[in-house]
């Protein structure tokens, strides 16, 4: 796969940061994003459809971003939960520097941007809140998501944003068959042509 790609580790050409005014938490605040990660001049739709139930997240707790991009899920996370610690993971290392420079613009401490083999091993995760890399490939998808989705803890619950046409009814049909039975996956909601799949850890 080229190497300038949004989910390669690093991607080609130089880091020319910009900024945009984006809506987060109900707030208008400015973020710096650039070339070589996902949706770098605005929110996209997906992220926006999954923000739209940021309500619901619990006021406290560990949660995981993954994929994080430049961070727009985990900041609405940590301004939404601000008693709650957000993992923020991605292979890319310009997300996670944005990431970070984006929590600290906007005085959020609660984020924890890394690589994924930087988590602790022994975290379970009270929420998980993803916009997840389809383009990776089927196979990568699965092993991410069910790398992941076990390590919620009881009573966790996570939701995925995923586009109708790039499969997300067959993920679901996935999900439920693979994961273990004290698992439950549901389809939350369903807007603008992507579905928001529910997996609860019962």
């Amino acid at each position: 796969m080229p190497a300038n790609h949004y989910f390669s580790e690093t991607p080609e050409g130089e880091l020319i940061p910009r900024e945009i005014k984006v809506s987060l938490g109900g707030n208008k605040v400015t973020v710096i994003t650039a070339g070589g990660v996902f949706s770098p001049e605005h929110i996209d739709q997906g992220t926006q459809v999954l923000l739209s139930h940021i309500a619901s997240a619990k006021p406290s707790g560990i949660f995981l971003d993954i994929g994080c991009g430049w961070g727009p899920i985990a900041l609405a996370l940590a301004i939404q939960s601000p008693k709650a610690t957000i993992y923020a993971i991605d292979v890319n290392d310009r997300c996670l520097e944005l990431t970070k420079q984006n929590a600290e613009r906007l005085g959020l401490k609660n984020i924890i941007a890394c690589k994924p083999d930087e988590v602790p091993t022994n975290i379970l995760f009270d929420e998980i809140w993803s916009n997840p890399p389809i383009r990776v490939g089927k196979e990568v998808l699965h092993e991410i998501l069910k790398t992941w989705l076990k390590r919620l803890d009881k009573s966790a619950v996570a939701r995925l944003v995923v586009q109708k046409n790039l499969g997300s009814d067959s993920l679901q049909k996935w999900l439920s068959n693979e994961l273990p039975n004290d698992f439950e996956t549901t389809r939350a909601d369903s807007a603008k042509s992507f579905r928001v799949l529910k997996v609860v850890r019962n």
